[in-house]
């Protein structure tokens, strides 16, 4: 009589193991399918053009060079693209997160007809294809007089990133409970200092996500980049790498130098906040 536990005990226990190890694979094959184009970049920024086009082709750099690294800051002004890139990014990411607070903590808190209509425009205004937006977006800097600055960009930034952390920061507002933001006005707050001393710290994770989200977008971003700046002094890195290249050269050592020269800020950033990210994520997921 006890065989047939044992045995039903048996089988679970393989059932897990299997689960397990199939998880590991899928896993194993997310992180080798992300890290492997960054990893294959790094390797060929350290190898010369002719080992680059060897026959039989060599994975890992026989004689490692830096030489790439410094060709690439000297062929082009990556410097300055790449000083152009934090100054767009971060300020674009700052303001929006200042007015998707704003916006979110409306919206959450204060009596709003309409608001699950307000909400579903707000996501129907993120799915257009920005390619759609170009020649509006662009007149309308031309009109202002502010192409070739660093506000044609920061300004749309903004409004597209505007949704998505409005969206995430309206999750977080709403899990709040009121009683903390109307102890604090009693004590003497106004609402805007409840939304800053109260509701802002203990949604940190929210907001990190929302800003690393914004930040990301705005430093990988290529058409607006290339369409709203024509001075070299103007260029951000996206746009500025594609510089490297020639009519008929493609020098891919360089070109991958100056890839990892802006991949690994991102990395960084990632790297630093990954566990506020991660739970600001997974909380708004549950608590949207």
């Amino acid at each position: 009589m006890s065989a047939a536990p044992a045995a039903v005990a048996t089988h679970g226990e393989a059932e897990i193991k299997i689960n397990r190890l199939w998880l590991f694979a899928a896993g194993a094959a997310v992180v080798v399918n992300g890290m492997f184009p960054a990893l294959w970049v790094l390797l060929t920024s350290l190898k010369t053009e002719g080992e680059l086009t060897r026959v039989p082709i060599s994975y890992l750099p026989q004689d490692p060079t830096f030489q790439n690294y410094l060709t690439a800051f000297a062929a082009q002004p990556l410097a300055r693209f790449f000083f152009n890139s934090v100054v767009v990014a971060g300020l674009s990411t700052v303001l929006t997160l200042l007015v998707s607070a704003f916006a979110a903590y409306a919206i959450a808190r204060l009596r709003i007809r309409w608001k699950n209509v307000i909400l579903s425009a707000i996501v129907a205004v993120s799915m257009f294809p920005l390619i759609s937006l170009m020649v509006p977006l662009f007149q309308t800097m031309r009109a202002l007089g502010l192409l070739n600055t660093y506000l044609a960009l920061i300004l749309p930034y903004v409004v597209l990133n505007l949704p998505v952390c409005i969206l995430i920061l309206v999750s977080f507002f709403s899990a709040i409970p009121r009683d903390l933001e109307n102890a604090a006005m009693i004590d003497g707050c106004t609402r805007l200092g409840a939304l800053f001393r109260v509701v802002l710290p203990l949604t940190a994770p929210g907001v990190f996500t929302a800003g690393i989200i914004s930040f990301v977008n705005a430093w990988d971003e290529f058409l607006l980049a290339l369409s709203f700046t024509s001075s070299m002094q103007m260029r951000t890195l996206p746009v500025g790498i594609t510089l490297y290249q020639g009519e008929f050269a493609f020098p891919w050592p360089i070109i991958s130098a100056a890839l990892i020269v802006a991949i690994v800020p991102i990395a960084v950033v990632i790297v630093i906040f990954q566990e506020r990210v991660v739970s600001g994520l997974t909380a708004g997921g549950v608590k949207g």
